[in-house]
Order: structure tokens, then sequence, then C-alpha cells
């Protein structure tokens, strides 16, 4: 593209490339949730959802056939087919930009023109990461809840039994998959939940005016089941409430809730264990050799000071991990240490802030990139420069203002995160298969360190 309506002094770093190294330096930079998503191109506009489709695999056949059956065309054989489920990805456009008055930084308008490009960089860079996270813990818009989802407690006690109560968290109470499809929960699509100590069937969710959550991009409700009415022995403020589909959620000393943490509930490496056994029983395929791992600082600190631990690492003071402060793969799990973490302020004052570390195995995450992301259809039409970095447009635009100062630097992303599920790899397929419908991540809730909580 040519350069000639920018500056003299800008026009050497674009042509030796110095534009897109600053930018990329930041873009690639990455946190770590983003990592962990396959990426795919989708041709369909912006704001669009798109359905995509899975496949099941089929019983697998433990009976001999009859050979008093083994006759007519059919040979005694009924044809059987596979099950499918859906999940959906909606592309929405993300993008900032800042400007760059060259009159005003005169005296160092190259330096500024750089600074700016890997801000973006990294703006842009954090922006997806955190995307990717939300998807992860919170669920995409029009999905079944993320690894958060269908894992609540009672927050308002019943008065008398009845059919409705009060939770802290409806995600992943919203929608069942009936027939292969994310349908809306509702009476002909009921799911079993459990309340305290009881199965319930759920009919009917409904969102609080206002929001009164405790949990990372929580959404307080109400429940509604049919049948039998709620015990006010389940309805207890504080009871879990926990959907047949739950995604796995660990927390240390065996915790029913969130709430329920107390002091002591540090990561331990018992805990990193039982999230490995699940994504195992539901033969979740590793990454590289390992699962990730994805946790804060206090967290990993926390599993240091882990008497299980500690006397894995016993007398291994010389080792990498113990020299550098990090866990790099152990009992096949990968650690990545990230800023990004969920934090949630403490339930329970003398107990502490609540930390969340998610373990993924391949799959878990899905990236949708539009296609058309930096195309234009006016060609020879040359008013900025237009880098395509990481999935990332970089747009950085000629001064058009009427005094011809102002350089706009940009960039945008055309895409959406969405979480597979794996409904259809049931008992049936693999017997040691949970009944949740996202297997491919295991959150584990725990404090931070004692005397490092904030």
């Amino acid at each position: 593209m040519s350069i000639t309506n920018f500056p003299l002094q800008l026009q050497a770093a674009i042509q030796q490339g110095y534009l897109a190294r600053e930018f990329q330096d930041g873009l690639t930079s990455k946190l770590g949730f983003r990592q962990i998503a396959d990426r795919e191109n989708v041709s369909a506009g912006i704001g669009e959802t798109i359905t995509k489709t899975r496949k099941s695999l089929k019983t697998p056949v433990t009976e001999p056939l009859n050979p008093a059956s083994n006759t007519n065309f059919d040979n005694g054989l009924t044809a059987t087919g596979w099950g499918v489920e859906q999940y959906t990805l909606t592309l929405n456009q993300y993008g900032d930009t800042t400007d760059l008055n060259m009159v005003t930084s005169l005296a160092g308008i190259a330096s500024q023109f750089l600074a700016n490009a890997h801000t973006n960089g990294i703006q842009a860079m954090q922006s997806l990461d955190r995307l990717a996270r939300n998807a992860l813990f919170g669920g995409a818009m029009n999905g079944v809840g993320g690894y958060l989802g269908g894992n609540t407690r009672v927050s308002t006690t019943l008065g008398a039994a009845g059919t409705t109560i009060s939770v802290d968290d409806i995600r992943g109470f919203q929608r069942i998959i009936y027939n292969g499809q994310v349908t809306p929960i509702g009476s002909g699509s009921g799911m079993t939940i459990t309340i305290g100590a009881n199965a319930y069937t759920l009919v009917s969710v409904s969102a609080d005016a206002t929001n009164t959550s405790t949990a990372p991009g929580g959404i307080s409700g109400t429940l509604t089941v049919s049948g039998n009415n709620i015990a006010v022995a389940d309805g207890t403020a504080g009871n879990a409430v926990v959907s047949s589909v739950a995604p796995n959620v660990i927390r240390p000393n065996g915790r029913p809730t969130t709430a329920a943490l107390a002091a002591g509930d540090t990561l331990g490496i018992q805990n990193v264990l039982a999230a490995v056994a699940a994504l195992r029983r539901n033969n979740v395929p590793a990454i590289n050799g390992a699962y990730n791992c994805y946790l804060d600082d206090l967290q990993l600190l926390g599993l240091f000071r882990d008497a299980d631990f500690k006397y894995l690492y016993r007398g291994a003071y010389g080792s990498e991990e113990y020299r550098s402060g990090q866990v790099i793969e152990l009992l096949g799990v990968r650690f990545i240490p990230t800023t990004e973490a969920p934090q949630q302020a403490a339930i329970n004052a003398a107990a502490g802030p609540i930390h969340r570390a998610i373990v993924l195995g391949q799959g878990a995450l899905v990236e949708g990139n539009f296609a058309g992301t930096g195309y234009s259809d006016i060609p020879g039409v040359d008013t900025a420069l237009l880098e395509m970095i990481d999935g990332v447009a970089m747009v950085t635009r000629e001064p058009l203002d009427r005094l011809r100062q102002i350089i706009a630097q940009s960039w945008y992303w055309i895409g959406g995160f969405a979480l597979p599920t794996d409904m259809t790899a049931n008992a049936s397929i693999i017997p040691t298969a949970t009944n949740s419908y996202l297997k491919r991540g295991v959150v584990i809730e725990s404090l931070g360190t004692d005397g490092l909580t904030a």
C-alpha cells in the first residue's frame, strides 16, 4: 500500500515493518485462555449466530446375532442411527482506536506512533483473552452455560413448601439440549435438578430485575419446578442447587457450594488429580500430552504449600519448579499462571476471597473468526494501512481532518467463542462418562493462601 500520505518521519517505520512488529509483539503476549481455542473461519456476517452440529458415535454391540433371525434381506438386523447435538457461535465486532496529533507530538512523533501500535496490540490481546475466559466460565449467550453453570445455591429460605426458589446464579439452568438442539427450558423440555437433598424437575427460569449474584458474571433469579413442592429443608439458604447435566466443579474438603468454603480450603494436589480423573473418565484428549490448568498466583502458592505436593518434591529443592516458583508440568497437568483468572470477593468474611482455576482438555473452546475481516470491496482506494495479525485487523488511517494533523490508529476483530458440548458421549459410548453437557473442563474453586488472600 502507498504510504505517501503519511509524514516522512513515519514512512521509514512503516516501510521497515516496525508498525506491524510493535502491534504483533503485544498481540502474541497471550495470557493463556485464547490458546486453548480451536480456531475456524466463519463466512457469516457480524451479529449472526451460527449453529454447529456434532454427531455422536453408536453404542457398541456386545450381544451375538441370533442365527434363527438371520433371514430375509435384513438378516434380522434393525437399522440404528447416530445422534446429533448442536452448539451456537455468535459473531460480534470488537475494537478500539487512538489518535496521534502530529503537531503536538512533533518532538517524538515516530516513537509515539510505535508506542500507540504496541499499546493497541496489548489491548487487543487482553480483550480476546478475556472474551475466551468469559466464554469458558460464563458461557456464550445462546449456549448451555459455561463451566460454572448449573451449580449454584439457594439465596433465600422458603417460608413454606412451594414450587419456586431464589438462587444466586441461573446460568446453566436456562437451556437444555432437547432432540439435539439447544432449547429454552420449559414444560416440554424439563431439567432434573437437585435442591438440597432431593431431585426436582425444573420447568421455568426467571432472572431478577436487579442482579444480586455474587458469582463472577452471575445472574441471580428464580427456578420453578413442577410436580412436588420444594421442601423447606431443601429450600434453605445456602443449600446446593445442581443441575443433572452441570459441569464438574471441585472444592477442597468436599464443600458443596462456593459460600461453604472455609478457612484452610486452599488448592491442593488432590483437587488437581480429581480434575484430571474427571477429564480422563470422559476420555477428554490432552493438549500436547497434558491438560492445561489456568490459575492465579495465590492458588499456585497454595499448591506449593500443600502437604502432598511437598511430600512429592521432598529433597527436590534443586528442581526447576522450586527454583523458578512455577510448576511447568506435573502429574499430567501443565500449570499456566495468569492474572485473568476470575476473582470473587469474600462471601464469608472469615474465609476470604474465592479463587478459581480451570483444568481443560483439547476441544474445550472454539474460536470463530469472520473470514471477511480486513476485506474492502472498493479497490484502488488507499486511505489506510491495514495489517492482519493473528486474526486481528490493525488499521492506520492517514490524517483526514481539516488541518491534516490527526492520524487514527485502530484495531478490530470480528468473531466469537463457543463451548462445544459432548452430551452424546454418554455411558453407553464411554462407560465411565459423566452426564455433563460440558465435559472438557473442570473448575476448581478454593481460597487464596492464608495471609495473602486479597
